[in-house]
């Protein structure tokens, strides 16, 4: 995938584009590759080099006689960012090649941190206060980033080559001897690649390490599946932002084993109680895993999750982590049942559950978590977008009662602001800018930030479009509202029950008065008709795009988006991670796009 570059770095110009690779999830997409290289080939069976897709940051690495004189990131593909002096504070990367290397010569490769590697950059981390990477790409995309040669050194990087970009005058004809050749030339390689003759010997050593890569001392996500021959490379060509030579076969989302700490409850911002897992940590997909939803007390039962349990985990659906299974064989003798909470963890108020529903509530309005899950979810980026406003602030603004809802937010000054903890005047002053700035985002902004119940931001776009404003919204009656597009008589009656409760009422009022834009803008109308009737869905981690910004563009557009795919989807655009959505594209055939053939899409 692509990035921009970084401000702080040269611009470098790569000579010959450093493109990304395509995405394939399933056997079926990795034959239907295969069937197009041999068609523009007009061969039989085709050499394949099979190599494992360790999960770091692309680089490029240019050599003068050996000698190494410059590095880069991929960037745009086009252009990066110029990281020669970080790059050469990695051990791995040879000063000079050995032997008898071409004369000028750049290798594409990766950097990455191993598991050992990331646990210790980590633990340095805490051990000055500072919060943990989120997983080994980032850790290695982010060290790389840093300005100061000599923090990047301190970092325990690791480097491997896995590609030829060019080379003066170029010795090898086939990818697998080049790969050989870097051994030779003490250049760092991973030595786990294949060469597999036609596309049944591919698909084997996909299903074999799919079975065994957690026995690496690395993340790996997938593999990368190569056309052998570089003649028939130059043959095939590439796009213009990935190559028709080599695609990337992405593994399923795994599982891991760890144990089942603790079971807390959490109050959400509508008052439905979660029981959360508490989690000995355990790295699972680029990730570590602390804590996962256990959903409700529903599921909780018929999972009959303990605390001291053994548990496998897993990301569902898209990259949410959860508790799939519950190895009740390795159950400790005398365990007991969690029982649900029968008054609120938080306020100590009722609790109830309404006909027909799974969830849990706290039936107390003024709850203290409610409270605080209602401002943060008004500051998302999503919602009215005020950075700043974290769950830090929002505790501290609670516990000196500075605000009671989200339209106290309104009245504070940078005296109110400058009072809390890690707030100077400047800062104070940013975060009270922030709020003023909220004050003319979007209706479908708005509503969404409203947190009615089981309005997320595409029903909200769709209110926006179809009344134009807060106030024709909340008089609309079941029937106006249920013709939305998306929406039934659940979503119909949510809506207008929300707006018939006196406390919204009063929340309208106090906001009318604030001087919030409750009317659709001009930006959030439809800009263009070259997506006109065209159906979307999105799964995964979309680089480049939150979900919202995806969806808003396709709208922009004329398109629709939709949260299930059906015959009726045009469109399935597919991130990192991807869910059951995936499958279900391939069963029916609809077309399966990546973040760089959406962007593409949009460009027209």
């Amino acid at each position: 995938m692509g990035e921009r570059p970084t401000q702080g770095f040269r611009p470098f110009r790569h000579g010959l584009p450093l493109l990304s690779l395509d995405n394939t999830y399933t056997p079926e997409d990795l034959r239907a590759f295969d069937e197009r290289v041999r068609r523009i080939l007009r061969r039989g069976e085709v050499d394949y080099v099979v190599e494992l897709k360790i999960d770091g940051l692309a680089v490029a690495l240019h050599f003068e006689d050996g000698r190494f004189v410059a590095g880069a990131t991929r960037g745009d593909g086009e252009t990066g960012d110029d990281i020669t002096a970080n790059l050469a504070t990695i051990a791995d990367l040879p000063g000079r090649l050995k032997g008898d290397p071409p004369r000028r010569l750049e290798l594409r490769g990766e950097v990455y941190l191993d598991h050992d590697g990331f646990r210790r950059a980590n633990s340095e981390r805490a051990a000055a206060g500072e919060p943990p990477f989120a997983n080994p790409r980032n850790a290695a995309a982010g060290s790389l980033k840093l300005l100061d040669p000599a923090l990047v050194a301190r970092r325990p990087l690791r480097l491997f080559l896995y590609s030829l970009g060019s080379a003066e005058p170029r010795p090898w004809s086939l990818h697998s001897e080049f790969l050989g050749a870097l051994k030779s030339m003490g250049a760092p390689h991973d030595g786990h690649w294949s060469l597999c003759r036609g596309i049944d010997a591919v698909l084997e050593r996909c299903a074999e390490w799919e079975g065994r890569r957690r026995e690496l001392p690395f993340d790996i996500d997938g593999l990368v599946v190569k056309v052998d021959p570089l003649e028939d490379q130059a043959v095939l060509g590439a796009t213009s932002k990935s190559p028709r030579w080599a695609i990337a076969y992405k593994f399923r989302a795994g599982r891991a084993e760890t144990t089942l700490l603790d079971i807390v409850p959490s109050v959400g911002r509508t008052g439905v109680i979660t029981p959360v897992a508490v989690l000995e940590p355990v790295l699972l997909g680029g990730s570590t895993i602390g804590r996962a939803s256990l959903y409700n007390a529903d599921q909780l039962a018929a999972l009959d999750a303990r605390p001291g349990d053994r548990v496998l985990v897993e990301k569902g659906g898209e990259v949410i982590p959860k508790v799939a299974a519950v190895l009740t064989e390795k159950r400790a003798p005398g365990s007991r049942p969690w029982t649900f909470p029968e008054r609120c963890p938080e306020c100590g108020g009722e609790t109830g559950r309404a006909a027909g529903m799974v969830a849990v509530r706290c039936l107390n309005p003024l709850c203290p978590a409610q409270v605080a899950g209602r401002l943060e979810h008004w500051a998302r980026r999503e919602a009215m977008d005020i950075e700043g406003l974290g769950p830090a602030v929002v505790e501290q603004l609670l516990e000196r009662r500075l605000v009671r809802d989200v339209a106290d937010l309104y009245r504070l000054t940078p005296l109110d602001v400058a009072g809390l903890e890690r707030h100077g005047e400047k800062s104070a002053a940013n975060l009270v800018e922030g709020i003023e700035a909220s004050r003319g985002r979007g209706l479908s902004r708005l509503l969404f930030a409203l947190g009615i119940p089981g309005i997320g931001e595409r029903s909200a776009a769709a209110l926006a479009l179809r009344f134009g404003s807060l106030e024709a919204v909340a008089a609309a009656g079941g029937d106006e509202l249920a013709k939305v597009p998306d929406f039934g008589p659940v979503a119909a009656e949510a809506v207008r029950s929300w707006f018939r409760r006196p406390q919204a009422k009063a929340l309208m009022r106090r906001l009318l008065k604030a001087g919030i834009n409750t009317r659709l803008l001009p930006e959030e109308r439809p800009q263009g008709s070259s997506l006109e009737g065209k159906t979307f869905v999105f799964t995964g981690e979309l680089e480049g795009f939150s979900r919202a910004e995806a969806e808003a563009a396709v709208r922009k557009l004329g398109g629709k988006a939709s949260g299930s795919v059906s015959a009726k989807t045009d469109y399935v655009v597919a991130g990192a991670d991807p869910g059951s959505k995936l499958k279900k594209a391939a069963s029916l055939g609809v077309r399966v796009l990546d973040a760089e053939g959406f962007r593409r899409l949009l460009a027209g």
